[in-house]
C-alpha cells in the first residue's frame, strides 16, 4: 500500500492476495474501507487493487472539477504506471460510473468490467434520488459532520478540512446530465452488471442497460451457446446501500471474472 502520482493526483493504493489484477472503485464519500467486508473473500482468488479516488479517502483533492471522464483518465494513467494492463475493473456507484468511462475511453487496458449499482444514464436513477442530488454542497456536508463516512474522512484525508468542498463538487458532478447508452452499446469488454432489487437504480433502466450490451435479446439456448458475453445479476433482498457489504456479491462476481467466455477475454 502507498502512494502513487499520475496525472498530477497523488493516489492511495492498497494490495491485497495475488494472481490477477482486480481493481476496485469506491462510492461516492467513500474509500478502499468501503469493500473492507468484500476484499477478503476477492483477495482469495485474486490480487485486489483498492483506489480512493481524487479528493476522496486518503487521495486528496485537486483543483479541478469531479468528472467521471477525467477520473477515468486517471484511473487509467494509475493502470499503466503500476503495470497492471489488462486488468478487471469493479467500480460501485460513482466508482460503477468511473469504471464505465474507463471502459469506454481506455479499453485496451481492461479484461473484464464490473458494474455495481451504477446507471450509464442519469435518468436510470430513480426520481427522488435524483431530486435529492441537488442537496450536496458545502452546507449539506456540514450537515453531515459524526456520520460514518465523515469520520473515516476526517482519520485518513490528508486534509481534513476539505469534507465540505468534497460534497460541493460532488453535488457538481451529480447534477450533470449525461447518457453514453450509444458508446455502451459499442463496448467489446465482456462486463457484468449487478444491482439490488431495491436499488436506487431503475430496474427498467438496468434491462436497458444490459440490452445495450447485447443482454435479453434471444435465447441463450439449451447448451448457452446463445448466451452473450455481458451479464447481469440482480440481487435479492439488497439495497443501493448494503449490496457492497453482501457476500452475494464477490459470490455471482467471482464466477465471471473465472469462467470461459464466449468471446476471449
Amino acid at each position: 500500500m502507498g502512494y502513487a502520482e499520475v496525472n498530477g493526483v497523488r493516489f492511495w493504493y492498497e494490495t491485497h492476495g495475488s494472481g490477477r489484477p482486480l481493481v476496485l472503485l469506491h462510492g461516492g464519500f467513500g474509500a478502499v474501507e468501503m469493500f473492507a467486508a468484500i476484499r477478503p473473500v476477492l483477495a482469495e482468488r485474486r490480487r485486489v487493487v483498492s483506489v480512493d479516488l481524487p479528493g476522496h479517502g486518503r487521495t486528496a483533492d485537486v483543483d479541478r472539477p469531479l468528472r467521471y471522464e477525467s477520473m477515468a483518465d486517471d484511473v487509467a494513467a494509475l493502470i499503466v504506471h503500476l503495470g497492471l494492463a489488462p486488468a478487471d475493473v469493479l467500480g460501485f456507484s460513482l466508482g460503477g460510473g468511473v469504471a464505465l468511462r474507463l471502459a469506454i475511453q481506455h479499453r485496451e487496458l481492461l479484461r473484464r468490467l464490473v458494474v455495481v449499482s451504477a446507471p450509464c444514464r442519469r435518468q436510470g436513477w430513480f426520481p427522488e434520488v435524483l431530486a435529492g442530488m441537488p442537496e450536496p454542497d458545502e452546507a449539506a456536508g456540514e450537515r453531515m459532520r459524526g456520520t460514518p463516512p465523515e469520520q473515516l474522512y476526517q482519520a485518513v484525508a490528508p486534509r481534513p478540512q476539505d469534507w465540505p468542498r468534497l460534497w460541493a463538487k460532488t453535488g457538481e458532478l451529480l447534477r450533470r446530465e449525461y447518457d453514453w447508452s450509444s458508446e455502451v452499446a459499442t463496448l467489446s469488454t465482456p462486463t457484468l452488471l449487478v444491482f439490488a432489487d431495491a436499488d436506487s437504480v431503475r430496474l427498467a433502466h438496468v434491462v436497458e442497460f444490459f440490452g445495450l450490451l447485447g443482454g435479453g435479446h434471444r435465447d441463450g439456448g439449451w447448451d448457452g451457446t446463445g448466451r452473450p458475453d455481458a451479464r447481469l445479476a440482480v440481487l435479492p433482498g439488497l439495497t443501493h446501500y448494503d449490496i457492497v457489504d453482501s457476500p452475494a456479491l464477490p459470490a455471482v462476481v467471482l464466477p465471471f471474472l473465472t469462467h470461459t467466455l464466449n468471446t476471449p477475454a
